[in-house]
């Protein structure tokens, strides 16, 4: 079991990231992990292999 934060930050797309962010809590809800956000990131708690799928995920 491992706990990861992490962060995104867009470049180029303008002011808003609203869209970004719904886009990425999509991602993590289907995931099934366990999260927690925060003011600077996203904490996912998981198997290493299923939470790094969900960052390479929210990456793409």
């Amino acid at each position: 079991m491992v706990l990861i934060e992490f962060a995104m930050a867009p470049r180029g797309v303008g002011d808003s990231l609203s869209a970004h962010v719904a886009r990425i809590l999509d991602v993590i809800d289907r995931s099934g992990l366990s999260c927690q956000l925060t003011p600077m990131g996203t904490i996912l708690e998981g198997e290493w292999d299923e939470a790094m799928a969900v960052v390479n995920a929210c990456f793409k």
